[in-house]
């Protein structure tokens, strides 16, 4: 599991929702939550508010998103990448071949500029 940290929870959730992450726990559980967890092929993302990090847990979490990288393996990273830049999303890394030709993969960010990497395995 890894958790993430944003200035906007509902944004955020929102996106890795459309990526296919389905929703499994928030709290509070009525209400504006202040943190909530998203699972996809047996990986779960928690996404917490900044300002819960700060209050609940004396964390001095900034939001600047760079701390850690998600890791979402695909069969066509370039489709994955084009389909996150069509839905508004920044390229930070164009899809390239990578470890002689076996991986193939591309950057992207989150809205809180979490950086997303796009990774799939080539045919030798």
């Amino acid at each position: 599991m890894i958790n993430l940290y944003s200035r906007h929870l509902s944004r955020a959730a929102a996106f890795y929702t459309e990526l296919g992450f389905v929703e499994t726990f928030r709290t509070p559980a009525t209400g504006e939550p202040v943190h909530i967890e998203l699972t996809l092929d047996g990986f779960t993302l928690g996404i917490a508010t900044i300002e819960a990090a700060q209050q609940h847990h004396t964390l001095q979490v900034q939001g600047e998103g760079r701390g850690i990288e998600i890791v979402l393996w695909t069969d066509d990273a370039d489709a994955a990448l084009n389909a996150l830049v069509a839905a508004g999303a920044p390229v930070l890394s164009p899809a390239h071949d990578f470890l002689d030709g076996h991986l193939r993969a591309a950057w992207s960010a989150d809205p809180d500029g979490n950086p997303i990497q796009l990774v799939q395995r080539r045919r030798p």
